[in-house]
């Protein structure tokens, strides 16, 4: 809910969806806000409004907090001056009066004010939609750097600020205009909401809290709970979770629940995936998704289910190294993509007389990404001028080929991790059943990857990314695009050569477009294509179950275009 200021990232049409559902959030320049009353918040003076809305808009927030209107939790959150709180706006507590409020875009501009969070309405588990919602791209991508732990340990501002390509002090300005703090807030506020989300919903010992959050010591660790709950990190845990036998989190690992903004069509999810499934890698069942995870040099697995009740997923997670848990996290909520609000983006998308009509069939369609970066690339390039269970058996032989087995043995059918892109280039490729150009492509991949390990990270326009992934040697623009939209979470990737797509978007005479036309008209779906392009591979799959010949899936060749990546099959997009 970023206010201050336009940006040109974000487009009229976009900022129409958004201007729909929050009235409150309208961008005004700093010439017509109107400051507020301030007051004392534990020692601190602190305005009742906060910069960022006007006063007619803050009447707005608190209309949705006396409500306690659930469209707007993850989008707002409210300090109370009167005892230091700051709540989600479906907090069961009594609703404070107006003068005592002050509203902010983030939990980390309210625990930056002074304010502590509330212990009945826990903001830490709110939707988390800052990742994708900003009106700007640079602190879009630098807050999911974050939630990836790029401040953590080691990382600082200026080495985030090199990864986004921006000086440290522009970092830091752009920051504070859209979020109202800084970086490092950011990162402490983080840290500090999933330490307590641990405490509340795991047995895990409070030394492993505090090193899964990132804290640099368990002493640091201690004092800023004290400091925030006037209390040690041990009285917070719930008596619920301290009746539970001991030995229960060693013997089925760490539960935790990561919620959404409903709707979520979990079937449609869950069935991307189970087309796709590699044997020995992932599992899907009726239940929901299993998978093999490696990182930092370790291996487990992760577990997810949807909780349909809670408008969550559940995410049991069985890893050596507890470090690792906020990246696997991270992991999850890119792959089931759960910072998008569906709503705000229908909205925007309905305005097209193609999309309303699947935008009404199915509401909470999400974009399906990649586990990992590496991977994604490689099943994109597998499964170029073939159908999708052929690039899954491809997928399959190539992890059976070089991928890592999992320690004792397999586990539930699963029995691998997919190769990492150094295994793959030191591979000998030619046990797959496909031509020697791909192969190659594979390799070029590989080595690519091993050069730059940050390739599959989205860069500072969506057209950049494109441009970087199309410099590898067979890649070109529909497989750069389909990256993108999926390993990189760029929410405006389009793929318009896809042939799915075009199928898709044909008039109702069967006409199709061409991709420089479809391509024209998806100007309009900007800055959210990628998910217009979910929604035509989706009605393209239910008017046509039955699948074309090989001839048929190809999409025209681009002349232009010196790669396999010009005949691409549409299966494997849908």
């Amino acid at each position: 809910m970023e206010t201050r200021g336009g940006d040109a990232r974000l487009t009229a049409g976009a900022n129409h969806a958004i201007r729909g559902w929050w009235r409150f959030a309208v961008a005004t320049g700093s010439e017509n806000r109107e400051p507020g009353p301030r007051f004392q918040c534990h020692g601190r003076a602190v305005d009742a409004l906060d910069p960022a809305l006007p006063m007619r808009d803050a009447k707005a927030c608190y209309r949705a907090v006396a409500s306690r209107d659930a469209r707007f939790d993850g989008r707002i959150f409210v300090g109370v001056t009167s005892t230091g709180i700051y709540c989600r706006p479906v907090c069961p507590a009594r609703t404070p009066r107006f003068e005592n409020c002050r509203f902010f875009a983030s939990a980390a501009g309210a625990q930056e004010a002074g304010f502590r969070p509330c212990l009945r309405c826990r903001p830490e588990t709110a939707p988390e939609l800052a990742a994708w919602r900003g009106t700007s791209s640079t602190v879009s991508r630098g807050l999911a750097l974050i939630a990836d732990g790029a401040l953590d340990g080691e990382g600082s501002v200026d080495a985030l600020a090199a990864r986004l390509g921006v000086g440290e002090r522009q970092l830091r300005r752009l920051f504070d205009q859209h979020l109202g703090v800084s970086p490092v807030a950011v990162a402490q506020t983080r840290r500090v909401l999933f330490a307590k989300h641990l405490i509340h919903e795991t047995r895990l010992p409070m030394t492993e809290i505090a090193w899964a959050a990132g804290f640099g010591s368990v002493r640091r660790f201690n004092e800023t709970f004290r400091e925030l709950f006037h209390r040690p990190p041990s009285a917070l845990r719930r008596k619920a979770v301290v009746a539970l036998p001991e030995g229960s989190v060693a013997a089925a690992g760490v539960t935790v629940r990561l919620r959404y903004r409903p709707p979520y069509d979990w079937p449609a999810m869950l069935a991307y995936l189970r087309g796709r499934a590699i044997d020995g890698v992932e599992r899907v069942d009726g239940a929901g998704y299993v998978r093999s995870v490696a990182h930092g040099g370790a291996i487990g697995t992760v577990e997810i289910v949807h909780l349909a009740a809670r408008d969550s997923l559940g995410v049991t997670i069985r890893f050596p190294c507890v470090r690792a848990l906020p990246a696997i996290i991270a992991r999850v909520r890119r792959v089931f993509d759960l910072g998008a609000d569906v709503a705000a983006i229908g909205a925007h998308l309905a305005q097209d007389r193609l999309l309303a009509p699947l935008v009404a069939r199915r509401p909470g369609l999400r974009v399906p990404g990649g586990w990992d970066g590496f991977e994604l690339a490689v099943r994109a390039v597998l499964g170029q001028q073939i159908t999708v269970e052929a690039g899954r058996r491809l997928a399959g032989q190539l992890v059976a080929a070089c991928g890592t087995a999992v320690p004792g043995g397999p586990q539930g059918g699963i029995a691998r991790v997919f190769p990492s892109a150094a295994a793959v280039a030191a591979a000998d490729l030619s046990v797959l059943g496909m031509p020697g150009s791909r192969r190659a492509t594979l390799v070029a991949l590989a080595q690519a990857a091993l050069a730059e390990p940050r390739l599959f990270e989205p860069l500072g326009t969506v057209e950049a990314t494109v441009a970087r992934l199309c410099a590898i040697r067979g890649v070109g623009d529909w497989t750069a695009h389909y990256i993108a939209l999926r390993a990189a979470r760029e929410p405006d990737a389009f793929p318009a050569s896809d042939v799915g797509l075009l199928r898709g978007a044909a008039d109702r005479r069967g006409v199709r477009p061409s991709p420089r036309e479809l391509a024209a008209r998806a100007e309009r779906w900007r800055p959210w294509r990628a998910y217009a392009a979910q929604h035509l591979w989706m009605g393209d799959a239910e008017a046509a179950p039955a699948v074309a010949s090989p001839r048929m899936r190809r999409t025209a060749h681009v002349a232009s275009e010196p790669t396999v990546d010009a005949r691409i099959s549409a299966g494997q997009a849908s």
